[in-house]
This record gives C-alpha cells, sequence and structure tokens, in this order.
C-alpha cells in the first residue's frame, strides 16, 4: 500500500508517505504565491503515489482574503439584504463603533425573483419566469461568475430552486461549458434559519470557483506524475472525492486543522489515552480542540465573520505561531501577532525577514539549534535574528534576551487563552487532559503551557511536525445529509422515521462507492436535532448506527422504544450541558442528520509500524563548550519559564530514542520536523511507536 498525505500550511508543506506499513517524512517551505508548486515539487522528491490525501486553505484563505469568485445572489422577492440584515447579536457588546464586513453580494448582485413557498413546502406564488429571466440577463451583463440560489424555506420544497437552476445552466459560453457556477441552498444546506442557509450557501458559490481551478490544474499535473486518486480533506475530519470537494467548497475551510485533531486524537489511542487537548502550533497560527474520546462536531462555525453551518471539528483558533511578529503599540507595550512573517519573507532567521517574531525568539533563547532545523536541511541564522530583536530590546531598556523571554511569554499567553476557551469557560478542567503537542512549534512550547494550566502530561507524536498530513492518511471518508423535520418527537410515526432514514442511508452509500474504488466498511451514523418546544436552539442527540460489508446492510429497528432512549439520552445532554433538564416538558424535533462514514479496509495508519527502531544518529549528550549567547552550537539554552538565564541541558537526536528510554529535563531533544523542549521539573518517555510522553514532577 502506497498512500502519501499533504498538508499546505502558512509556512511549511508537509508530506507523510506510507509505503508497505513504513513512513517517509518530508517538509519544503510553501509557496504562496502558487500553493500547488511546494506540493508538486514534494510529490516529485518522493516519487508519485496511487492515493494522495490533501488538506488545503484555497477555500479559506479566498474567503478570508476576500479573493473569491464574482458572486451574484438570487433570492425570493423582499429577501435581498438577508446577508446585510444577519442576526442581531454583537460580538463586542460595549464597543460603540463595531465595522461589520461587508457582504460577498454587493447590493447590485443581489437579484430578487417572484416566488413563494411556505414553510410546510406548499407553493404560495409560482416562480415567475419573468423576474428570473431578467435577473440572469443582468448575471451576463456583468459577467458573474459564480450564483448562489436561495429561495425562501427550499428546504421544505426544492422546486423553484431546481427551476431556476435549470434556467442559470442552461445559459452557455461560446464554448459550450455553462456560463456560471451554480449551487443552490436546498442542495449546500436543506435547513431553516434563513441568514445561515443563505450565508453558507453563498459562501460556497464564493470559493468554489477557486477551489474547482486549483484542483482541475492540480489533478491534470498529478495525472502525469501518476497519480490516480485525489482526496480532500474536509473540515469535519474526514476526506472527500476532489468532485465533491468542487460542489462543496465550503466544506474545506477547516481542512488542514481538522487533519491534526485526527491525527492528536489516532497517536493518542496508540498509547492507550483517550481525553485529549490538541495543540496546534505552526508557522502564522495555533488551533486547539478538546477531544472526550471522539471528534468534537459541530454543525456551526464562523469564517471570517461569516456562519458556515456545515459540519465540522469544533477548532478554536488564534493567531500566535512561530512566524507572529512582535511589535510595540501605541502606548509602548509588546504586541505578539496576530500578524505573521508567513513562508515569505518568514522569520529573519531563515534568511530573508525584516522583522522579529518567536522563532526568532526562540532561537536566541538556545531552545533552537542553528545547524539542525529541518534536519540540517536549512541553517538558521541567528546573527540576523539578533539583529531585527535589537532595536525592539533598544526601544524597551532591556536586553535581547529578556525581550525575546517576553516575546515567547506573551505568545504562551495567547494560546493559553485558547485553551481555556475550550475546556474551562464550558466546563472542563484542563487538568484531567493531556495535552498533545503538534505542529512545527507546538513541542516548544507545550510544557509551558502544560504547567500554567495545572496539566500533567503531555504527549508529543514521533512525527509532531507532519501530524497533520499523517492525520490525513487515518481520516475515514465521510459524506452529511439532512433532513428538516419540524415534527413533536411524541407524535413522529417511526415508520415515517424508518423511509427518511432508509433513503439517507441508501443515498449514502450510493455516494461513497462513487468516492472511491477502494474496499469500504461503510456506517451510518444517525442524529435527531432535539430540542425543547420554545426554545430556539437545538441539541444534537444519538438516534441509531446502521453499518454495511460485504453489500449487506444491518439496519436497527426504529420503534416507539427507540424514540423513547432518543428522548432521555436529550434529556442528559441537556443536563449537561445547561445545568437542567425538562423531563416533563414536549420536545420538538427539527432534523434528522446522517454522517456516513467509510473506513478504507484495512486501514492504511493501521499498518504503520511501531517507530524506534532507527539508530542512524548518536545522541548528543557532549557539554557545553562555549559561552552563553553565542551563535555557535551550545547545549545551553534558557528553558526556565520565568528566567532568560542560560543553563545547562542536554541535547537528544529523537531518532537515536528507543522505546523505554527516559530523559529528565532540562533537556531538548531535535529531529527534522520540529523541536521538543522539556523544561526543569519535566521529565519524558519514550512510548509504544516511538511517541514521547512529558511528566510534570512533583
Amino acid at each position: 500500500m502506497r498512500i502519501l498525505g499533504i498538508d499546505i500550511g502558512g509556512t511549511f508543506t508537509d508530506f507523510v508517505l506510507l509505503r508497505d506499513g513504513q513512513l517517509t517524512i518530508h517538509k519544503l517551505l510553501s509557496t504562496p504565491a502558487n500553493p500547488a508548486q511546494a506540493l508538486l515539487d514534494g510529490v516529485a522528491t518522493l516519487g508519485s503515489s496511487p492515493t494522495i490525501v490533501h488538506g488545503t486553505t484555497i477555500a479559506t484563505n479566498a474567503l478570508l482574503e476576500r479573493r473569491g469568485a464574482r458572486t451574484a445572489l438570487l433570492t425570493t422577492h423582499g429577501f435581498a439584504d438577508v446577508l446585510v440584515i444577519g442576526r442581531g447579536t454583537r460580538p463586542s457588546l460595549y464597543d460603540l463603533h463595531v465595522q461589520r464586513p461587508p457582504p460577498l453580494v454587493p447590493a447590485p448582485w443581489r437579484f430578487e425573483v417572484v416566488e413563494r413557498i411556505a414553510a410546510d413546502g406548499s407553493v404560495l406564488t409560482a416562480l415567475d419566469t419573468a423576474t428570473l429571466t431578467t435577473a440572469i440577463q443582468r448575471l451576463i451583463a456583468d459577467d458573474v461568475e459564480s450564483v448562489a440560489v436561495c429561495f425562501l424555506h427550499s428546504y421544505a420544497n426544492p422546486t423553484h430552486e431546481e427551476q431556476a437552476v435549470a434556467a442559470l445552466e442552461a445559459v452557455c459560453r461560446a464554448d459550450g461549458r455553462p456560463r456560471f457556477f451554480v449551487c443552490r441552498s436546498s442542495a449546500v444546506l436543506p435547513e431553516y434559519r434563513e441568514y445561515e442557509r443563505t450565508s453558507t450557501t453563498t459562501v460556497n458559490a464564493y470559493v468554489a470557483p477557486v477551489l474547482d481551478r486549483y484542483l482541475y490544474h492540480l489533478e491534470q499535473e498529478l495525472s502525469a506524475q501518476g497519480v490516480a486518486t485525489l482526496r480532500i480533506m474536509a473540515s469535519d475530519g474526514g476526506s472527500m472525492s476532489a468532485s465533491v470537494a468542487r460542489r462543496l467548497a465550503a466544506r474545506t475551510t477547516l481542512s488542514g486543522p481538522a487533519g491534526g485533531v485526527v491525527g492528536a486524537l489516532g497517536v493518542a489511542r496508540q498509547v492507550g489515552v483517550s481525553r485529549i487537548i490538541s495543540f496546534d502550533m505552526g508557522g502564522t497560527s495555533t488551533d486547539v480542540a478538546l477531544c472526550d474520546g471522539t471528534l468534537p462536531q459541530t454543525s456551526a462555525s464562523n469564517v471570517g465573520d461569516m456562519p458556515v453551518r456545515l459540519p465540522s471539528i469544533a477548532i478554536h483558533t488564534v493567531g500566535a505561531g512561530g512566524g507572529s511578529l512582535a511589535r510595540l503599540d501605541a502606548g509602548g507595550a509588546l504586541r505578539v501577532g496576530p500578524q505573521s512573517a508567513g513562508a515569505d519573507p518568514g522569520p529573519a532567521c531563515y534568511g530573508r525577514g525584516d522583522q522579529p517574531t518567536v522563532t526568532d525568539a526562540n532561537l536566541l533563547l538556545g531552545r533552537l539549534r542553528t545547524e539542525a532545523f529541518l534536519g540540517g536541511a536549512m541553517t538558521l541564522d541567528a546573527a540576523r535574528a539578533r539583529s531585527v530583536l535589537t532595536p525592539l530590546a533598544d526601544d524597551l531598556g532591556m536586553d535581547v534576551a529578556t525581550v525575546a523571554l517576553g516575546i515567547v511569554r506573551i505568545a504562551n499567553a495567547a494560546m493559553e487563552r485558547a485553551i481555556r476557551a475550550i475546556s474551562v469557560e464550558r466546563g472542563k478542567d484542563p487538568r484531567h487532559y493531556v495535552l498533545v503537542a503538534f505542529g512545527g512549534a507546538g513541542p516548544l512550547h507545550a510544557a509551558y503551557l502544560a504547567a500554567a494550566l495545572g496539566m500533567q502530561r503531555v504527549l508529543v507524536p514521533r512525527y509532531p511536525g507532519v501530524l497533520s498530513a499523517l492525520g490525513m492518511l487515518m481520516a475515514d471518508i465521510t459524506r452529511d445529509y439532512v433532513q428538516f423535520l419540524a415534527h413533536a418527537l411524541d407524535t413522529l410515526a417511526p415508520e415515517v422515521l424508518a423511509q427518511h432514514m432508509q433513503r439517507m442511508a441508501t443515498q449514502g452509500w450510493e455516494d461513497l462507492r462513487h468516492d472511491t474504488n477502494d474496499a469500504l466498511t461503510m456506517r451510518a451514523d444517525f442524529t435527531l436535532d432535539l430540542r425543547y418546544t420554545g426554545q430556539s436552539h437545538e441539541i444534537s442527540t444519538p438516534l441509531a448506527t446502521w453499518t454495511q460489508a460485504n453489500d449487506q446492510v444491518a439496519v436497527l429497528a426504529v420503534d416507539r422504544a427507540l424514540l423513547q432512549a432518543v428522548a432521555e439520552r436529550f434529556h442528559a445532554l441537556h443536563q449537561q450541558q445547561s445545568g437542567h433538564a425538562l423531563p416533563a416538558h414536549p420536545i420538538e424535533v427539527v432534523a434528522l442528520r446522517l454522517k456516513m462514514i467509510g473506513t478504507l479496509e484495512p486501514a492504511p495508519w493501521a499498518t504503520i509500524a511501531a517507530s524506534g527502531e532507527d539508530r542512524s544518529s548518536i545522541a548528543l549528550t557532549r557539554a557545553a563548550t562555549t559561552q552563553p549567547g553565542t551563535a555557535s552550537i551550545t547545549i545551553q539554552a534558557a528553558l526556565d519559564p520565568q528566567s532568560a538565564e542560560m543553563q545547562l541541558a542536554r541535547l537528544y537526536e529523537r531518532a537515536s530514542l528507543q522505546c523505554g528510554d527516559t530523559i529528565a529535563g532540562p533537556a531538548i531533544v531535535t529531529q527534522l520536523d520540529a523541536t521538543t523542549v522539556i523544561p526543569p521539573g519535566w521529565s519524558a518517555e519514550v512510548v509504544t511507536h516511538g511517541h514521547l510522553l512529558l511528566t510534570r514532577l512533583g
């Protein structure tokens, strides 16, 4: 078996090749001007693979940087301003000068069509072809690329949207190709809540042409290199075919970070840990997620202040990474991030940047080795790092080492707040979890964050710098479906629910078979969105799981007993999330959801051989031969969280360590894709598969 995982990050593009149970990792600087270039260079270096799973930020960047397609909106007469009105919530309650970002679709391209469907799906006003034709003529005249079709209550009856899409797709260019990329809300998000449905469909229409162009050229290049299958990582922690990604590009807005959470949970399970907080610190940002044994799923997220109501992993992101820029604000206080040096020019120590970053600070504190970065493929310029930090130190009246420590501590504080946001603020005690640290910079900072949060253990995967790419090899193939119901649970007929479930599962199995020719074991996970009558929010409550193998479907009975069990689960979940339950209050079913999960047989990641046998390098434990503060190789570093003073530390090469080896802090462990810091008061043990488990002493 040969499969390649690729994650394009803000600073580096990561590659993990699984071949006959053995892993090969590779890293290249990302190429922001042409993200595919680094990917293709890496594939050429590693050799072609029949299957590639790719995490991409193309859709995310297009949305955040407003570089999407020229997009128009077709909507019901009277609803052209839904995107502008939005919700009445205020992100900053006492800010009197809040400025909301402009909508993706400007006013001249928001077209109203005369039609009306009621909430029960009945047609109140037939679709007026005259207003539709007028709108299409304007779209042609203004050279619009993409169109979002969002009619009122189309989730109950999509007929009018389907008619509008047919009319739009009938308009072709001279070469016979459709003039517009078209997506309808009843296919993207067949749910109620007009603003969220319109926003999600518009986001999809805005980014899909950009992702489509990227994937079209990428598939051509990869095909020439012998790649047969390209799958794209989705925000929910699964992967999908490139053809699905083209239609549902909004499903990729958390593509890369989702791979990291999948990988973190996978390696945690390998060492017998289920409750984790994943900590992914890359070059431009840090992503954190809390996992209670499973991937934390949510049906709603915000990207660039726009709601995207599609299944995704619940990930919290802050603008703190290795490339985060340090500066003084107007009041003379030291600030770090969210601006980043990115891959171009990158931190000053990379040789091109001219502003101080967190990576430069870590280098001057001795926590990074100048000659061992990327396994020696890249030499860090300590003199350049010192030169960009010196003006900052002069302005603050401090020495460079103290300012470097301050930069790191400020970045740590931002990341600590992010972890508290997903744990303490949600009633979870981080002391009961293991921090899984990865990303190029995660293991550098993890022990300090864990100590600040009272956490006792940190797990550093065998290959932390490329874990997101490795997670993509672990990811299942997934598809999501929803059926709007709006029905009282007590009077919902089990046979009607069973019909919906069977129809959705049949469609799901067909879609997964279409996505890949590989052998799959498929599972259908059904949930119901439930709420107490009168509430405006729902809780996704597990309903049933159906499995399929060898074309035989295992279907569970749907009866009144099953619905009663679901009601009891809902009461328990409501108690857990809100602190109270109302067992005597009627329950309303809002929607039926299905997540189709296809697992490859055999699962690629399950065949990975245990690491730790590679003894090609010798552990570096020699005594220090240079004075603190010099730019030459040294094993003196500032590892105390409160002091910039250099101290002796042992230096180890990760590949030389074997399972069972223990390391007492202070120590530094280097490897191709990351550097791990073991501060004083911590110890580390090499456990199964070569993972490194740090434990806080005392």
